[in-house]
């Protein structure tokens, strides 16, 4: 069996990480699997664990190429012809639409977030089936365009055990990094996700502002090339409070085992948009560290309030929520974060409902 992932680009993110994953559990099932997209660094996994890749436009939003990328999309289908199709967003969703049209193949709509409410976002329930990664997107779904609970799958993200194994860290790449990051002695705030406004990285900053300086800032990740000016303004943002010695612009890491075993905590300081699951979160956990996060979307499918960290309420200072929660988590003692992590996150259970979900399409 063949299958064919569309991904806008493979360069860092949780979905990009996700169709890394799904690639090794198809691969290790005996299935060809294909990823296309307008490529990225992640396409090296790819294909060192078996997959193969093809490049293809399927990011741009330009509605003046559609009708060619659509085109050279049918071409790709037409010469690797694919049991089944994975589209993991709206556009390369839209262009699958067109290309397949006359072909008929079986294809699923991963809908990793929680877009806007349109008749563009819509086509994220026009799959054979739709995945989502945790019940909050299902249910969101359900509400926003009225999708059948029995079209639906949830498939929480998995967590490697073997990667996010605090006995199999780089070494020297931990030493390297406390003295880089200059860590010691700090009690070490984490940030995880690529440099966007929706991650909510200047309610972070705000918020450690208000903290003692033992407080250190570690934020692991970049921004796309056409959105630098958010970063930017965060580098504004920090030299204008004072924190340039207690803020850490780390860039894209991908060691991200290593970069969560030197975080005390780790902060989803996302208070727009919720988060379709919080991949970030969980893997913290698995390393364990305790997370702080506000208490809506799939946060609340990943931390316990008081078990796994602190969850924020709705507030009219996130900033000054955020401090409090953060300042109460570094004098609280925790369990064994990581064993139950696994259990909850296994990445066994997610190849096996995955694999199932292909297969339920392809039968």
């Amino acid at each position: 069996m063949k299958t064919l992932q569309l991904v806008p680009a493979m360069e860092q993110g949780g979905v990009e990480r996700g169709v890394v994953e799904v690639n090794r559990v198809l691969v290790g099932a005996g299935w060809e699997n294909v990823v296309v997209s307008a490529g990225g660094r992640l396409l090296a996994e790819i294909e060192k664990d078996g997959g193969r890749s093809v490049l293809c436009d399927v990011k741009s939003k330009n509605p003046l190429t559609y009708f060619l990328r659509a085109a050279r999309l049918r071409k790709i289908l037409l010469a690797e012809k694919p049991d089944a199709v994975c589209a993991h967003s709206r556009v390369p969703a839209w262009l699958f639409k067109w290309a397949n049209r006359g072909l008929g193949i079986p294809w699923i709509t991963f809908a990793h977030g929680a877009n806007s409410v349109s008749a563009y976002s819509k086509v994220m329930t026009a799959g054979d089936l739709t995945v989502t990664p945790s019940r909050y997107i299902a249910d969101y779904l359900k509400a926003a365009y009225g999708i059948a609970e029995e079209k639906l799958r949830v498939i929480p993200r998995a967590i490697d055990g073997a990667l996010f194994d605090s006995d199999r860290l780089d070494r020297e790449f931990l030493a390297a990094k406390r003295v880089e990051w200059g860590t010691e002695g700090h009690f070490v705030v984490m940030g995880v996700g690529r440099i966007t406004q929706l991650k909510g990285y200047d309610v972070l900053i705000r918020a450690v502002a208000k903290l003692p300086e033992r407080f250190k800032l570690v934020l692991v990740g970049e921004a796309e090339a056409l959105r630098k000016d958010v970063e930017e303004s965060l580098r504004a943002l920090v030299a204008e409070l004072g924190l340039g010695s207690r803020v850490v612009f780390a860039g894209n890491q991908q060691k991200v085992a290593e970069c969560l075993a030197l975080a005390d905590c780790v902060v989803s300081s996302n208070v727009r948009k919720p988060e379709a699951f919080g991949r970030s979160m969980a893997e913290a956990l698995a390393m364990g560290k305790p997370v702080v996060a506000r208490a809506f979307g799939g946060a609340l499918d990943v931390v316990r309030d008081g078990t796994d960290g602190v969850l924020v309420a709705e507030s009219a200072d996130y900033a000054a929520a955020f401090a409090v929660a953060i300042e109460k988590v570094s004098n609280m003692t925790f369990g064994d974060l990581r064993a139950e992590a696994l259990e909850r996150f296994s990445f066994g259970k997610m190849a096996e409902q995955s694999l199932a979900v292909y297969k339920e399409v392809t039968k």
